[in-house]
């Protein structure tokens, strides 16, 4: 899918600060971040950043492949059990 030209990236003003304070450091530390809307930038690449789901922040590794699209594209906010059995399905079947 292709971005719209008019439209510019956009990173939280938080992330984007704790980002140039770990490159200024040349440190390695998880960020944690409740920014899914942030578009992943090429500053951001070789850092962990690890993304809220709405229960609990799973970290992220970030690659070159993955530049150019949002954090919460890859960080599932629902989980799957498993379908249920239903007993009164199960009867009317046979």
């Amino acid at each position: 899918m292709e971005d719209s030209l008019k439209k510019k990236t956009f990173v939280a003003k938080h992330l984007l600060e704790k980002i140039k304070k770990l490159r200024m450091n040349k440190e390695k530390e998880i960020i944690q971040t409740w920014s899914r809307t942030s578009n992943i930038i090429p500053a951001m690449f070789g850092h962990t950043i690890a993304i809220h789901n709405g229960k609990e922040h799973l970290p992220l590794y970030i690659t070159r492949s993955i530049i150019g699209r949002k954090l919460g594209e890859f960080v599932p906010t629902r989980t799957f059990d498993e379908h249920t059995e239903n007993e009164k399905d199960n009867e009317s079947r046979r």
